[in-house]
């Protein structure tokens, strides 16, 4: 019988950890057995709240972060103590960030992506291939997220930024935000375009331009459900990893 994977949700008050508390909540898969938070005083929730990862008493097997990177040392510090797994989910890691992860990751099992959706991950394979088969096609993203998001462009938009730059072998660059005048595009150039505005969970568009064709390759998340869905199954598939850097590929391709 499956052991029963006891989660640490970071970032449990906020949008993204309060869907993860209710879907594990109704996944006999999950146990959430704690959770950390800004200010656990002002929070009514199921479970016991620490502003302080180093105050959890309970026996965790698992942490999914959907916080801040702001907090990336403490769980990187008490992941390593603990020999825990984690699902690192947080968007706006530079790229210190991302080398302290890989370091971490040599000793303990850890997923990190910008987006946790698998609908996305295939998108990225996709778009891959058609970057390699399309060269003479110009490339632009255009992204579309709520009004309370903090980083532009979106931690997907640069993942599907490197997709097709893995599909272009290395040769394109970012243009973020066009604005003003310009002698025009170059072949390599991808345009990175953000729109935060309502309650729109995300949005992803990668356009392919030719001469007198375009082809459009779209995700839309109609909530935030999909990315909490694909963090559980990250967690269930870290639980039995013994070390490494994972992504949602990995997920994808062992399901």
């Amino acid at each position: 019988m499956t052991k029963t994977i006891n989660l640490l949700i970071s970032g449990v008050s906020g949008a993204m950890g309060l869907k993860v508390l209710e879907l594990s909540q109704n996944d006999s898969s999950f146990q959430p057995c704690a959770g950390l938070c800004n200010d656990p005083t002002s929070h009514n929730l199921p479970l016991p709240l620490y502003s302080d990862i180093n105050q959890v008493v309970e026996d965790v097997d698992i942490i999914i972060d959907f916080s801040s990177p702001k907090i990336l040392d403490s769980l990187l510090d008490y992941g390593l103590k603990e020999s825990l797994g984690l699902v690192l989910a947080t968007t706006g890691y530079d790229e210190d960030d991302l080398k302290q992860i890989e370091k971490a990751s040599q000793s303990i099992p850890i997923l990190q992506a910008n987006n946790m959706s698998l609908g996305v991950t295939m998108m990225d394979n996709v778009i891959e291939q058609l970057a390699r088969a399309l060269k003479d096609y110009d490339l632009e993203i255009i992204e579309k997220h709520h009004n309370k998001k903090k980083d532009a462009p979106s931690g997907t938009a640069f993942s599907l930024f490197d997709a097709l730059n893995k599909g272009r072998d290395g040769q394109l660059s970012q243009v973020q935000g066009r604005s003003g005048f310009s002698e025009g595009r170059t072949p390599n150039e991808v345009g990175l375009s953000a729109v935060r505005a309502g309650t729109i969970p995300g949005d992803h568009q990668v356009i392919f331009a030719g001469e007198d064709e375009v082809i459009e390759i779209n995700h839309r998340a109609y909530s935030k459900a999909i990315f909490a869905k694909g963090a559980l199954q990250a967690a269930q598939f870290i639980r039995n990893q013994n070390k490494g850097l994972f992504n949602m590929k990995d997920v994808l391709s062992h399901d």
